[in-house]
């Protein structure tokens, strides 16, 4: 049985929920949308209950940018209704994460109801918010039932079908960093887990024309894929089996883009493109022999922590002592530890060459994205070449988490 009951995705989904409310007793609803997700579903939701004699408060969100910020949430939790009520997510990641959140704190539970196959949070227990200018992770509550409308999602901006593809076939190499973070930081591993991941990016992988051209099945096919992710994530208890370098380069952009005050990139898109440089940086790692492996070890120097304080300092400004809060470990790396890990990479070449070797060449990779409909290049996603560098020197700052961006600084690999 999956660990939360029901998921359903079809064409009757408002009927569904219906149903659901009346097998469960539940009358009173605070419906949490923005203008687009009222004007796609919210407003039949809204009427749906209405009708069926629940007491509904609708809180529409307003503006072209909704983020998972303080002052969102905050704007919930003050219009949401008084008591006992179950919270309605209507919109997609960013809607869910709100609701998510916010019925969490306040002791309450969540139904997602997703407009878009945008990300693969929808059954996740996480909440990815931007806290003080920095973008966390919480851990909340996944929802108790999902009631995803195909007709809706199919109906959907391109963009945003796209930017799910993105965020799912991102796990390529979310999985590949986890396998390094096993190998070489003994970060927890779930062989289960794992395999699960890998047919959900398979399934989407072999149906990315379907997918691009948001036919029911592709859209279906991507859905159950998001809705396996979250699975997964909600089992192993973190996001470590759907995050990896390419999520922490998006989350980086995404933290500048909020600082200069510009319109937001959809998640996914990033996490798409970003996917790109990482299985460039896996491309150099398959490059590098064993005996050039031992050579770049042997001149390799633990990092200094002041001089890697200096440059989180450069590179995140205001938010940086957030980021350095979070990087203890690595900052606080003893030289014993670093001679372990040194050590884990040479004992463990072949199996690092085999993870390497499941990323595809960047060139497939971008063939992929095409064929949904995704960003492949900076001005298609909203950055200029300039920003995109950074992102990938200093987004593995963001996590207390080993990727291929830790073992291309200890072997002397550039970044980017």
């Amino acid at each position: 049985m999956p660990p939360i009951e029901p998921v359903y995705i079809g064409n009757n989904a408002i009927d569904e929920l219906l149903k659901y409310n009346k097998a469960n007793n539940l009358n009173r609803f605070t419906i949490i949308a923005d203008k687009n997700t009222f004007a796609a579903l919210g407003e039949k939701v809204e009427k749906a209950l209405s009708d069926a004699g629940c007491e509904v408060k609708t809180v529409v969100l307003q503006g072209d940018d909704v983020i998972a910020d303080t002052e969102y949430l905050i704007r919930v939790l003050i219009d949401a209704l008084e008591g006992d009520c179950t919270f309605i997510a209507v919109g997609s990641g960013t809607i869910t994460d709100i609701a998510r959140f916010t019925s969490h704190r306040s002791g309450r539970e969540f139904i997602a109801m997703p407009t878009a196959p945008s990300v693969d949070g929808f059954t996740s227990q996480g909440a990815p918010l931007v806290l003080r200018g920095v973008k966390q992770t919480i851990i909340t509550h996944a929802p108790i039932a999902v009631f995803a409308d195909l007709e809706v999602m199919s109906n959907a901006p391109q963009r945003l079908v796209a930017a799910g593809y993105g965020d799912m076939i991102g796990k390529i190499t979310s999985l590949a960093d986890w396998s390094l973070g096993a190998l070489l930081w003994g970060e927890p591993f779930d062989e289960s887990i794992y395999k699960r991941s890998e047919g959900a990016i398979e399934a989407c992988l072999n149906n990315s024309e379907a997918i691009g051209e948001r036919t029911p099945e592709g859209v279906k096919y991507l859905m159950d894929s998001l809705i396996e992710s979250g699975f997964c994530m909600l089992e192993f208890g973190t996001s470590r089996p759907a995050s990896g370098a390419e999520h922490h380069a998006s989350h980086y952009w995404e933290m500048q883009l909020l600082l200069q005050k510009r319109s937001a990139i959809l998640h996914g898109a990033k996490v798409g493109f970003a996917l790109i440089g990482v299985a460039r940086q896996y491309a150099k790692i398959r490059k590098i022999s064993r005996e050039d492996m031992m050579n770049r070890l042997e001149a390799a120097t633990r990092p200094n922590r002041e001089s890697e304080v200096a440059i989180i300092k450069e590179a995140y400004g205001p938010v940086a002592q957030e980021v350095i809060d979070t990087h203890g470990a690595f900052l606080d790396m003893t030289e014993e530890k670093f001679d372990e890990v040194k050590r884990g990479i040479v004992n463990n070449w072949n199996k690092i060459q085999e993870v390497a070797e499941k990323v595809p060449p960047p060139e497939t990779i971008i063939d992929y994205l095409k064929q949904a409909g995704a960003p492949t290049d900076p001005q298609t996603l909203g950055l200029g070449e300039d920003e995109i560098k950074p992102g990938f020197q200093y987004g593995h700052f963001l996590r207390n988490r080993f990727t291929v961006m830790k073992l291309s600084r200890i072997l002397g690999v550039e970044l980017g």
